[in-house]
């Protein structure tokens, strides 16, 4: 696909890719806010349920369980039908379960929305998608990173601000059972505002819209085999799988740590509603700048070495997170808790940039299959988790075991190389649309 931007301007809207750029983040970011909404709110919604420890765990593998199926199924679609429909449709869709959980009066009926929100988690693969399909190789790993990355800012966000919306709510006369389901139609409205701009701002590829191209006899498969062809390719890409297990490693240690760490902070050391979220959140908040800079710096080093470099990078960074988890685990103060617990975040979402900075070099042809096989691997990872968890009965001990087998992943990340000639065809492709970008200048 030729006019893909070869940099990233930051301050403009006037092309089609910087815009993409900006409204995939937003978007992401009201997903992940929506997607965790409730997370911070858990204290008060098993009070009132009376949710036991096994339920709350059911509810948490509810949360993510769903997003696997649909992050496989939007990857094929965006490739048949372009991002812009699918993203749009996806928040649509998404925003009902949102509104119906502040109608929930019971386990069961909770549990199952929580189910229908975890759909919105499938955002992530198509901001991936898109920005993919809009940057040239030599900035699309920053590019996919930065994107990812402040829109999964949107977690910490709502684990800070959720609490607030309750205790605003309580400070107008609400009760505790109705703070948090007023608070809880916020993500909901905002789910509808963004799949409007969405719909209204966005365009499938630098040439335009995927349907409309195919309408006039235009080819826009990018090289890439469209639908479910795209994503039988990518399973039979050994590399795919390996980066299904990493993925699972950093993403889907991030998502578990969404889910339990308001709770943890609450229940081991005592901190209050409000304080659990904003420790919670810092977590979150780290996408921020960290998932940018490990796309960033994995752009950086295989500009002056090779495919192989990026694998290697995201090796240690996995290693680091691990270590910094079995660290977290046996934090005993809060203190020493959040400056670990930031320690291995930062190694999560840099690890976590890292994996998508490669996901487009791996199979060009399938790039919806590898973008939604790798996601799904994410949430694989943070079920696994929460499964575990439920097996062992305690947090403390679940971090440490879950440490160690993050670490033991980063073999999955050495084990994906590449060979000579594939190098050679991508470092072809970065330098002809360099040179292209240059001669545009």
């Amino acid at each position: 696909m030729t006019d893909k931007a070869t940099r990233i301007d930051l301050f403009s809207l006037r092309t089609a890719p910087m815009r993409v750029f900006h409204l995939t983040w937003m978007a992401f970011f009201v997903c992940f806010f929506a997607w965790f909404a409730c997370a911070p709110l858990m204290p008060l919604i098993a009070r009132e349920f009376h949710l036991s420890a096994a339920q709350v765990a059911n509810i948490n593998i509810a949360a993510v369980a769903a997003t696997i199926a649909v992050r496989l199924l939007v990857g094929p679609l965006c490739d048949r039908f372009g991002p812009r429909r699918v993203y749009a449709g996806l928040l649509l869709l998404g925003a009902i379960p949102v509104f119906a959980v502040s109608f929930t009066h019971d386990y069961l009926s909770f549990l199952i929305c929580r189910l229908g929100i975890g759909a919105i988690g499938a955002g992530f693969v198509i901001t991936q998608y898109h920005t993919s399909v809009m940057f040239a190789p030599n900035v699309v790993g920053t590019a996919n990173a930065t994107t990812a990355g402040w829109g999964n800012a949107g977690a910490g966000a709502t684990q800070a601000l959720m609490p607030l919306l309750v205790a605003a709510g309580m400070m107008l006369g609400f009760g505790d059972a109705a703070s948090w389901r007023v608070a809880l139609v916020v993500p909901g409205i905002a789910m509808l505002a963004m799949a409007w701009a969405y719909w209204r701002y966005t365009q499938d590829c630098p040439q335009g819209d995927f349907v409309a191209l195919r309408r006039q006899g235009v080819s826009v498969d990018s090289g890439k085999k469209g639908g479910w062809a795209s994503f039988f390719t990518a399973c039979g890409n050994y590399r795919v799988w390996m980066l299904f297990v990493t993925y699972g490693a950093c993403f889907g240690v991030e998502v578990f740590i969404h889910n339990i760490a308001a709770l943890y902070y609450v229940d081991h050391f005592g901190l209050s509603l409000k304080d659990a979220g904003l420790a919670a959140g810092l977590f979150g908040l780290l996408a921020l700048f960290a998932r940018a800079l490990g796309g960033w710096l994995s752009d950086r080093i295989a500009a002056r070495r090779s495919l192989d470099v990026r694998a290697a990078l995201l090796c240690a960074l996995i290693v680091g997170e691990g270590l910094g988890l079995v660290w977290f685990s046996h934090a005993q103060s809060v203190g020493l808790a959040l400056v670990a617990m930031l320690t291995f975040g930062l190694f999560t979402h840099m690890a976590c940039g890292a994996t998508y900075a490669l996901v487009p070099f791996i199979d060009r042809k399938a790039l919806g299959g590898v973008a939604g096989i790798v996601g799904a691997g994410g949430n694989v990872g943070a079920v696994a988790a929460s499964f575990l968890l439920k097996g062992v009965g305690d947090v403390q001990h679940t971090l440490s075991l879950l440490g160690l087998a993050v670490t033991a992943t980063a073999l999955c990340a050495m084990a994906v190389r590449f060979s000579e000639e594939h190098k050679a065809r991508e470092a072809e492709l970065r330098d002809r649309a360099l040179s292209a970008a240059n001669a545009a200048n």
